[in-house]
Order: structure tokens, then sequence, then C-alpha cells
């Protein structure tokens, strides 16, 4: 990366502008705000930049597809008000514009006696959440899936899935129709920001954009685009790889819907389920997993470089030393497809080792404090000129349309000023 000093003044009196707003990442995120700026305040200029050559190439793009009802969050968090509310949105907008979605509902599944204090507070916080949730016996279990196992469970009806590849796409379509400009391939390399001069951005292939404010919405490199504007974000993306299998065709029919463990409460993911996806196809994961790079979808690539950074980050030890167990058996459960299959079989005790088929792997852009705490609500940070999304995993792309809004107000906010 470059230094921003090798960058021209971001705005010298008299020169043009090339845009007014500058969005770094194409992801659903991105795009969102690209949408939500042309909409909140038409004639605004926007300009996306995405180094890949397409969108939606890596978090949106590789996940379960699950729009999540906001059960999981903490009342009153960003996350709990975003996902509640843009599920509901997020469904509309695909029925709007011809997304393939479908609301399914999901089971969350206590699988022994231990777990039903944590499933209980689940169905509270779901009514705290404004979020319908119907408690299930065993009986009732089996009517909705035959063949999972568990001694109690909550139905939310408010889940679904959807392609969230298509909802990207169709959220960049309609910002180009607003006016914005699309730029892939334009990997940013500096960044130039000085008081009362708005923000210079230079691309790897060296040219320089111009603008009155830049939205970082980098996802997996979000910090580093927060330093190269001259920021200290105060966090550290550490990125967890979420290995996925996907039943055989011919076993798909052990599984209609959706179907969760109770979650850790300690923990942000959400442990090894079970998914119908929109194609019909079965997905079972994630395992979650250190990744050696922060795009590494497989085990062996590594990027010694961002191994290095996160190595050096006091944050990342820390989280180290506290839930080294709790790692262990992700870790075991992705050296071992004989325990990974026994974590699967404590929901759907009828599936082997042969049933799974390997499937193509995420990255999750965690956010960790220097204290080792992982960041569990959406994180948005300002400075002159610029607006950093700095922590925007599941369920970001559930709740994309209304994080899209609260973006763009604050950057046009900031261009008032």
């Amino acid at each position: 990366m470059s230094s921003p000093e090798n960058l021209a003044p971001a705005q010298p009196r008299g020169a043009v502008l090339d845009c007014d707003v500058l969005v770094v990442g194409a992801g659903i995120v991105g795009l969102s705000t690209a949408y939500a700026v042309t909409r909140a305040a038409p004639g605004t200029r926007v300009v996306v930049l995405e180094k890949e050559g397409a969108p939606a190439l890596h978090q949106t793009g590789r996940n379960s597809g699950v729009i999540h009802s906001g059960i999981y969050y903490r009342p009153g968090s960003l996350k709990a008000r975003y996902a509640t509310g843009g599920a509901a949105e997020l469904v509309k907008f695909c029925a709007a514009h011809d997304v393939p979605h479908e609301v399914t509902g999901k089971l969350i599944v206590a699988v022994d006696r231990s777990e039903l204090p944590r499933l209980h507070a689940l169905v509270q916080r779901g009514r705290e959440n404004g979020i319908p949730v119907r408690e299930l016996g065993p009986a009732q279990l089996r009517e909705y899936e035959p063949h999972v196992r568990g001694v109690a469970a909550i139905h939310v009806g408010t889940t679904g899935v959807c392609d969230f590849t298509a909802v990207a796409r169709t959220l960049g379509r309609l910002a180009e129709e607003g006016g914005a400009a699309l730029r892939y391939g334009a990997e940013v390399a500096a960044v130039d920001r000085r008081a009362g001069r708005g923000v210079a951005v230079r691309t790897a292939d060296g040219s320089v954009l111009r603008a009155r404010a830049l939205v970082n919405c980098a996802g997996l490199h979000c910090d580093r685009v927060a330093r190269l504007a001259g920021d200290e974000p105060g966090m550290r993306i550490v990125p967890f790889r979420g290995e996925y299998f996907a039943l055989a065709e011919e076993r798909a029919d052990l599984v209609r819907g959706l179907v969760y463990p109770v979650p850790d409460p300690a923990f942000p993911f959400l442990g090894v389920h079970l998914t119908r996806g929109i194609d019909g196809g079965v997905h079972i994961g994630p395992n979650a997993v250190p990744a050696l790079a922060r795009e590494g979808y497989a085990p062996t690539t590594l990027r010694p470089r961002e191994l290095a950074g996160v190595l050096a980050y006091p944050g990342a030890w820390h989280l180290a030393r506290r839930h080294w167990r709790y790692g262990a058996g992700e870790v075991h459960r992705s050296l071992s497809r004989h325990a990974f299959t026994a974590a699967v079989r404590r929901l759907l005790p009828e599936v082997t080792s042969g049933d799974l088929r390997p499937a193509p792997a995420g990255v999750r852009a965690q956010a960790v404090l220097p204290d080792g705490t992982l960041v569990d609500d959406f994180l948005f940070a300002e400075s002159p000129h610029t607006v950093h999304v700095l922590n925007a995993p599941s369920p970001a792309a559930t709740a994309s349309l209304p994080i899209g809004r609260e973006v763009a107000a604050r950057v046009l906010a900031a261009m008032a000023h």
C-alpha cells in the first residue's frame, strides 16, 4: 500500500471534484449506502470503488443466505433494531424486484435439558424484540422436522432465505439508475484527507479521484482503509473462516427448512446449523476457525503479512487466551470430518460422514477490541469528511437497507458541515 504522503493534496483551492461521495466496497452494505444516498439526495454524485471485478464476492456472496429475524440480539442494539425491521423490508424489496427469496421460518432446537434455560432466554429476547416466537415440544418439533432430534424448540416465523448476491446486484443497478457510478478493479492504494479540502483516493492503477466525503465499507479490509485515511479505528479485523458442507442431493430430504442449535451467548457465531437454501440444497455449518489471510477461504491460503498483523495485535492474543477451549473445539471439527459429523448428528442423528460434501467457505470480518472483546454490534465511526463501517458481519446482509440509510444520513450530514 502506498503512503498518503505520495498523493497530491486532497482538494486544492479551485480544484474540480470528481464526485461528492466515494464509497469503498461493493458488498451489500456499500451498494445499499450508494443507493440510499441517491434516494435521499438526488443529484449527489456517488462513485463506488471495488477492487474485484464484480460485486458481492466476499461476505455478501459467501454465507448461508439466511434472512435473520433478529431474535439473538440484545434489545435496543443496532443489530436488534436493524435486523428486525430490515428482515421485513428485505422481503418486500426482494418481492418488488423479483429477487429469489422465501420466508420459511426456522427452528432453534435444544438437544438436551441443559440447554433449556438458554432456549427460554431466547424466547424472552424474541418477545422483547417484537418477534413472533412459538414454543414447541418434541412432538411438535417432529411435525416441522421429522428427522431432527431435540427435547424442545422454538419456531421463529419471520426468518427466511434469499439470494444476497442478487440483492446486491439489484442495489447496484438501482444506485446506477440514480446516477451513481460503479468502478470495478479499483483497489484503494492511498487516501489523503485534509481539513476543509475533502478527500482524494488513489487506486492501484494510479488513478486519483477527489470527493467531498469518503465512506469506508471495505468489510474484511475496513480497518486498513481507516488507517489509510489517517484514522485509528480502535479495533482490528480478525478473520474467521466459516467452513460449510452440503448434504448429498439424495439425502437433502432429511431437512425441510432452517434448523439451528441453541447458541453460546458468549460468541457471535451461531453454531453448526442446517439451512435449506433458495436453490433447494441443504448447507451445514459453519465451523468457525481462524483464517490465515483476510480472504483465506481455503485452509492453505496464507498471506504472511496479514497473518503477522493479527499475531502482532494484543487483542488477538487476549481473545485466544480467553476462549481457547471453544477455539480448540472448532479447530478439531475443522481437521476431523468425524468430529464435524458428530456435531451435526446432535441435531440430525441419521447423517453420516458420507452424506457430507465440501461446500464453499466464507470469512467473517470480525472486529476485535485491544482487550480481546469481540465487537457484538454494528460499529460506525466518523471523522472529517469520512464515515467508517467497522463491524458489519452477519446479520448485516439482512439489515443492509437500514444500514445503508444510516450510513447515507451520516455522510450527507458530514457534507453539510
